[in-house]
């Protein structure tokens, strides 16, 4: 597997997922370790000429008063790993952790901290040899960066804390141990370099984006196949209606959905029918998705940009060597991103659960209740379409925005913070949220064309068809009552492993 050259001048969203979950390794340049080793050398030096830097020769946030004497500066960088591991939770998932990694590595290999090669090298080691730091969820309000998470992660580099080292959680000593690596000794300005960043935050963000490209696309394959079954039309994808009102996700959607009916005979079957117009959830859904699409874009450019920034804090400018204060660490860029993308995914699930309500309603449709034959004995797809229903809802209250709330800290030096870390908590529940929902809706619409189909022998359109065939491979017909959370976590699969999306891909083209 090619590895991903980490301290290279710009990384990408599909680089941090290859590290996070492609397990694709890690290596870095000559140059990048001698940025480091330029910035160490020079902190060493202000140290012994005991020159007042924050974090470095003093205490930290309010404490930022009280000097720091040369002889306890390495007793300092330990002590701040202790004190700011006070996360709380679950421990986050694996790929969230390694995302944190790459992103925390590609920052500090920048040479504007104070960390050492021989750290750096131990975080590059637990990248390639599988070592995960235990970092709990919850405690980190996104600015000074994501402290509590970040110095979870620290500690097992002393050999404290925990990890995971082959799926079995260990304390920190152990892991090291375990890849042939010894417990450091942070020097000076060490551990507020490791700790200060809006990684977290940004590891997060990085992977929901890219999850979030993937549902924006099914959630056309999904509308595209209701749109069918329900008797839709698909004269509203025409591009003329969509290039007097150029919003760029709107054109994507409208163009997708308009490839995937492509050469529809269900479609083609009804033109001229007394319907004049449809419902706003198939009608308007290029307008409703395509401004999901350009909530996705913009939090990827915000990612883009966090992703290759320095965010810790003080900054080191080894070129004219000096030294600045700043508040690169403060996490409301992502915070707002994060916030605007959790409502953009929310809508893509409220318009979804709506069509299964159109599907599953006789009053509504065409199709027998709740998609089943012989009603009454058998309940259907009723209880799915409670599911979506409940997680919808759930996603109204989690869409609430998280950056509007501050509380502060440090005895109020830290007045106001972004919470950007629960933002884009907040929205990845959301995102799994709708993922479910999605299954739902193209479980209802693959049952709906079978019912359609029965008598009738119609086939669905150049995309649509492919989806559906897609499914019926893993979940047969639902000819009368099972245990339906089986068939949906085999729906799941499908979406998550991008089987599905390929194979409509590789019969129409990318989507957009």
């Amino acid at each position: 597997m090619q590895s991903i050259v980490i301290d290279k001048e710009k990384i990408t969203i599909d680089d941090v997922v290859a590290v996070s979950r492609g397990k694709a390794p890690v290596s870095v340049s000559p140059e990048g370790y001698a940025r480091v080793d330029k910035a160490a050398r020079l902190v060493a030096r202000w140290v012994r000429e005991k020159k007042v830097i924050y974090g470095i020769t003093t205490g930290f946030g309010a404490l930022c008063n009280v000097t720091i004497s040369e002889a306890d500066t390495r007793v300092l960088q330990k002590k701040i790993l202790m004190s700011h591991a006070a996360g709380v939770g679950d421990p986050l998932p694996e790929d969230v952790v390694r995302a944190i990694l790459a992103i925390r590595l590609h920052d500090l290999f920048m040479g504007y901290s104070a960390c050492t090669r021989q750290t750096l090298g131990h975080l590059v080691t637990f990248l390639n040899r599988g070592v995960t730091p235990v970092i709990p969820a919850k405690g980190s309000v996104g600015a000074s960066g994501d402290l509590a998470p970040t110095a979870h992660l620290g500690l097992v580099l002393i050999g404290m804390g925990e990890a995971f080292y082959r799926r079995e959680r260990m304390n920190g000593a152990l892991a090291l141990e375990k890849v042939g690596l010894a417990p450091l000794v942070l020097e000076a300005g060490e551990g507020l370099a490791l700790i200060n960043g809006t990684q977290v935050m940004t590891g997060i963000a990085a992977l929901v984006v890219h999850d979030a490209v993937r549902l924006a696309k099914l959630a056309d394959v999904a509308c595209a196949m209701s749109l069918e079954v329900l008797m839709g039309s698909n004269s509203e994808f025409d591009p003329r209606i969509h290039q007097v009102r150029p919003h760029p996700g709107q054109i994507a959607s409208a163009r997708n959905m308009l490839r995937l009916t492509d050469n529809s005979r269900i479609i083609l079957s009804h033109q001229g029918c007394a319907r004049v117009q449809d419902a706003y959830t198939l009608r308007c859904s290029p307008q409703i998705h395509g401004a999901s699409k350009d909530a996705v874009i913009h939090a990827g450019n915000i990612v883009d940009i966090e992703i290759n920034s320095t965010t810790t804090n003080p900054l080191i400018f080894t070129d004219t060597e000096e030294i600045r204060l700043g508040g690169n660490f403060h996490g409301q860029p992502i915070a707002m991103a994060a916030d605007y993308l959790s409502m953009g995914i929310a809508e893509l699930g409220n318009v979804s659960e709506r069509r299964i309500e159109r599907l599953v309603n006789p009053q509504l449709s065409e199709l027998p209740a709740f998609l089943v034959k012989n009603g009454g004995l058998n309940s259907g797809f009723m209880i799915a379409q409670y599911m979506a229903a409940a997680l919808v809802s759930e996603n109204k209250v989690l869409a609430h925005p998280a950056c509007v709330d501050s509380i502060p800290t440090s005895a109020n030096k830290e007045d106001h913070v972004s919470m950007g870390t629960i933002a884009i908590r907040k929205c990845r529940e959301i995102l799994d949220n709708v993922e479910h929902v999605l299954a739902v809706e193209m479980l209802c619409a693959a049952q709906a064309y079978d019912l359609l189909t029965e008598t009738r022998h119609l086939e669905a359109g150049e995309g649509t068809r492919v989806a559906y065939r897609v499914i019926r491979e893993k979940i047969p017909f639902l000819d009368e009552d099972r245990v339906l959370v089986t068939d949906i976590a085999a729906m799941m699969s499908l979406i998550r492993s991008g089987t599905l999306l390929q194979a409509v891909e590789a019969a129409v083209g990318p989507l957009q």
